[in-house]
């Protein structure tokens, strides 16, 4: 296998899909010497197999906005690679969102949940339709007429669908509560439920809980402590304040937020009492970033249109707003102020450029897959409670989270440790995630 044959033939029958071009294009580059150690797997052409959608579902979604007009929108959901459990990956909905976005989550998540040990497959899914500005009642309509379309495709051994971008605990509540309507059962389709109906503790926290720990243990291989650390973290989301909490519990410094509007800059670092703002703000007042800055104007800082990489003075930056937030320019910046870590938070928010620069710096620099899988994680530890009917307490989720998070550190160590000691978080994620997928499929025959 050759990797540019491979992504020269993606890019001939995929040309409009940018995202999931870049995405394979990272994955194959990096485990091509592994898998032509493996000729059966040429035999077989896996990597096509991999790197192609077991299917695609697309429809239309109508709905009726507060006026009465009637809306549409498009609704798609990738059912990427189930060699090692149900499909299970997250659902988002954005106006960017399109069939290339989607296509690169579901192959990211393929092998994210790989790195977890977990039994869990790859997908993703969503809509270019935005719950910013509708109603409770419009995001209520919107989600009912997506699961319409959608209930037959997932289940809890076929499909389980989860929260992403624009999907937090109001819309799994809805979708949940349609397709146990339709599907006429009570069982665990979605994670990410409420507490009341089968969510987890510490589901929301454990994107951002998860990076955090993953950070501590890159940072452990060079001996460094995370107090007084100073830390960039771009968003402001259930990923972006979930981070910054357990980081202010570290003793770590937290000096940025942002959102699509702009970034706050906190030059001393952003006090419990002002991320408890944030929190309110987005998750009661549904508010914007720089209303941070205009209740506290004497230490918060507020720049419209700008990403936080190039305004705040860190040591570590943690980017967990959206892909492709941090190019090139971005990537040198962090590096000429000294940044020794970049652990991300969103799914593939680093370009090609950027990576290249982190990598050749030799920081520490732990990509999504490997990074954020917490999230993934704990949404399959919500379904192992959902099968047995059982709630597990919050200290034995936490506790699990950390155990699988070292895991997936020790299985990226394995696989990128370099003969000179630098650990190629790329490289060791990549080879990790795809071995075990491989294997499994091979096991499976052709299908």
């Amino acid at each position: 296998m050759k990797a540019t044959e491979v992504i020269d033939e993606l890019k001939r029958r995929f040309p409009n899909e940018p995202e999931y071009i870049q995405a394979v294009e990272e994955v194959v580059s990096s485990i091509e010497d592994v898998y032509n150690e493996h000729p059966e797997f040429e035999r077989y052409n896996l990597i096509e197999r991999l790197c192609i959608p077991d299917r695609i579902f697309s429809f239309r979604v109508s709905w009726v906005d507060d006026s009465g007009k009637v809306r549409n929108n498009m609704g798609y959901r990738i059912q990427h690679n189930n060699a090692i459990g149900p499909y299970k990956g997250g659902i988002r909905f954005h106006s960017s969102v399109n069939q290339s976005i989607l296509k690169f989550l579901a192959f990211e998540q393929t092998f994210k949940n790989s790195l977890t040990t977990l039994a869990m497959g790859g997908a993703k899914g969503g809509s270019d339709f935005s719950p910013r500005g509708k109603s409770d009642m419009e995001v209520m309509r919107f989600c009912q007429a997506f699961i319409a379309e959608l209930w037959r495709q997932i289940g809890p051994d076929t499909d389980v669908p989860a929260g992403d971008i624009g999907v937090g605990g109001r819309e799994v509540g809805y979708m949940y509560g349609y397709y146990k309507k339709m599907a006429r059962e009570f069982t665990g389709t979605f994670t990410g439920k409420g507490r009341e109906f089968g969510g987890s503790l510490i589901r929301p926290e454990a994107t951002g809980y998860g990076n955090c720990y993953f950070l501590l243990n890159m940072l452990a291989t060079r001996g460094i402590d995370i107090k007084g650390k100073r830390v960039a973290i771009s968003g402001s989301g259930n990923v972006a304040t979930y981070t910054a909490q357990k980081l202010q519990q570290l003793g770590a410094v937290v000096v940025s937020l942002s959102d699509s509007d702009g970034s706050i800059y906190a030059p001393d670092g952003l006090t419990h009492e002002q991320l408890e703002f944030v929190f309110e703000l987005k998750n009661v007042m549904r508010g914007r970033i720089r209303e941070v800055a205009e209740e506290y104007p004497e230490s918060v800082q507020y720049f419209p249109g700008e990403r936080p990489w190039h305004i705040a003075k860190c040591d570590i930056a943690m980017p967990s707003a959206t892909q492709n937030e941090i190019d090139g320019d971005d990537a040198r910046a962090l590096l000429a102020q000294g940044v020794i870590a970049v652990s991300e938070g969103a799914n593939m928010p680093s370009t090609p450029e950027a990576i290249k620069e982190f990598l050749a710096a030799k920081i520490l620099y732990a990509p999504g897959k490997a990074a954020n899988a917490g999230g993934v994680a704990v949404s399959g530890l919500e379904m192992a409670q959902n099968s047995q009917k059982l709630s597990w307490s919050a200290e034995q989720v936490d506790t699990k989270l950390k155990e699988i998070m070292a895991q997936i550190h020790k299985s990226c160590e394995e696989f990128g440790k370099e003969p000179d000691g630098f650990i190629n978080y790329v490289k060791g994620a990549n080879v990790a995630g795809f071995m075990k997928v491989a294997r499994a499929m091979m096991a499976q025959g052709i299908l």
